[in-house]
């Protein structure tokens, strides 16, 4: 019993101090003095003749963006936005930053399954998981408003599932 004690408090200390040592902080190598890079010689400019004004082109005209998006679709009894919505997202945040000071709603549905109270929930998720799509994309979140509809005004008959997944969406809507 006494052999296997002092084996056993020998390998301990033997860990203890290898742990020891492993554990120090190691020291960092100076690093080493950057490369000066050469830079070539400026080129040297031709004159050129002035050049004759001729008639002046208009500017070209400015794109209005375009806010008429819609079909961003979710997974039954979720707000998890199916991949098929995300390029519809893109295209919505490369307008929306176009006119970054324009508001919008965002108006959230549901199908008619489940309680009332679970749809109006469910579709105010909807609408904040599009909110928090955009505002990772990089645009304000103060410029847009979530409104949840529940299962009112759906766009298709809740009677087929297509219907239903249709009815399964966020609107944006510019705020007047």
């Amino acid at each position: 019993m006494n052999i296997t004690k002092n084996l056993l408090f020998t390998a301990l200390v033997a860990l203890f101090t290898l742990t020891l040592y492993s554990c120090k902080t190691k020291k960092l190598a100076a690093k080493p003095a950057p490369v000066p890079v050469e830079k070539p010689a400026p080129p040297v400019e031709e004159k050129k003749p002035a050049p004759v004004p001729e008639k002046e082109e208009a500017p070209a005209p400015v794109e209005k963006p375009n806010f008429n998006l819609d079909n961003i679709q979710f997974e039954f009894n979720s707000f998890v936005l199916k991949t098929s919505s995300f390029p519809i997202l893109d295209k919505a945040v490369m307008e929306m930053k176009k006119s970054p000071d324009t508001k919008f709603i965002l108006n959230g549905y549901s199908s008619a399954e489940g309680t009332p109270e679970h749809n109006m929930q469910l579709s105010v998720d909807r609408a904040n998981a599009v909110k928090s799509y955009f505002i990772n994309a990089g645009l304000n979140g103060n410029n847009f408003t979530v409104v949840g509809h529940g299962e009112k005004d759906p766009v298709s008959s809740n009677d087929s599932e297509e219907g239903r997944m249709l009815n399964r969406r966020t609107e944006i809507k510019v705020q007047r």
